[in-house]
């Protein structure tokens, strides 16, 4: 009989998700002696080797694929039952994990304020990634729920719109266009743009609506964060597109403006996403219910507070 511990499979999944020990010990708040140790000790336990050095990188061997399978299904019943357990406390305690796109964590961080402070018994772990890290954590079941715009349909998962997400065409407030009123979307040609990476929700939608009115635009400075592109567009080096939620500070403050162009705000939504087959807590049903029936109104009154 195999003489395995918990700890040991916690340990030997985290490695086998990421095929780094590093990113392993991150996770795990561990040392990475302390996770190559759980990994010997586990090596020997069964008596055969699950991990294979090929370069600087770790594969793993037959054995290994064989024992992740098995260690992600054991995990995924213990998790399983830890959230009967958290149901047969009631829905005002537990753990919840979140995970949101980047764009997002400009409201989503309000909300959760707003329902800890409900349920004060909930624990929240938050996790703020770009769409691709997301989507790998949703296929992983490494996460409850997820807030993100447009979800994927080749995915096996349940979304529900809760809020509206309008992109805006942003510019320095000293731009010539600001002066001018329903811009042609032919004119934006000749201005260049900043651009989030390839695979953002945003980008994704910027390219197709210039694809469906016929307009190719100039790219300039390409980057993975919303906060990069605003700068950007403040020091006059482009225009951008952003979600109307990210710049309430910028426009306050006068230091962007939005552009009057044609086919613009584009219509966009908010989603809370998560796994068809993951069975939700108690407490993670009612965060989900909580966006739904709530988070416009909150994130409304909270722009006119500001």
């Amino acid at each position: 009989m195999l003489h395995l511990t918990l700890r040991q499979l916690t340990v030997f999944e985290t490695v086998a998700r990421h095929l780094s020990f590093s990113r392993a010990a991150e996770e795990l708040h561990l040392s990475q002696p302390a996770v190559s140790m759980q990994i010997k000790q586990l090596e020997e336990n069964i008596g055969l080797p699950l991990f294979e050095q090929m370069g600087k990188q770790i594969h793993l061997t037959e054995a290994g694929n064989e024992l992740y399978q098995y260690s992600r299904d054991i995990l995924q019943r213990l998790s399983d039952l830890e959230v009967a357990l958290d149901e047969l406390k009631g829905m005002e305690r537990g753990k919840l994990n979140i995970a949101v796109v980047t764009t997002a964590n400009y409201f989503a961080p309000h909300l959760l304020a707003k329902f800890c402070q409900r349920y004060s018994g909930a624990t929240v772990s938050l996790n703020v990634s770009n769409r691709e890290s997301i989507l790998k954590q949703l296929d992983e079941n490494a996460i409850d729920l997820a807030i993100m715009g447009q979800p994927p349909e080749n995915l096996d998962i349940t979304s529900q719109s809760f809020m509206k997400n309008p992109l805006v065409v942003i510019a320095p407030p000293n731009h010539p266009l600001c002066r001018r009123q329903n811009v042609t979307v032919k004119r934006l040609a000749q201005e260049t743009f900043l651009v989030r990476e390839p695979g953002s929700g945003t980008r994704g939608a910027m390219e197709r609506f210039f694809q469906k009115h016929g307009v190719h635009i100039n790219k300039g400075m390409e980057t993975d964060t919303t906060e990069a592109i605003k700068q950007a567009v403040q020091a006059g080096m482009g225009l951008g597109i952003v979600s109307l939620h990210t710049v309430e500070l910028e426009l306050e403050a006068q230091r962007l403006r939005i552009l009057d162009v044609q086919g613009f705000p584009i219509p966009r939504f908010w989603y809370v996403v998560n796994r068809k087959n993951k069975r939700l807590s108690a407490l993670a049903q009612t965060f989900r219910d909580f966006l739904l029936r709530e988070a416009a109104a909150l994130i409304h009154k909270s722009g006119e507070a500001n």
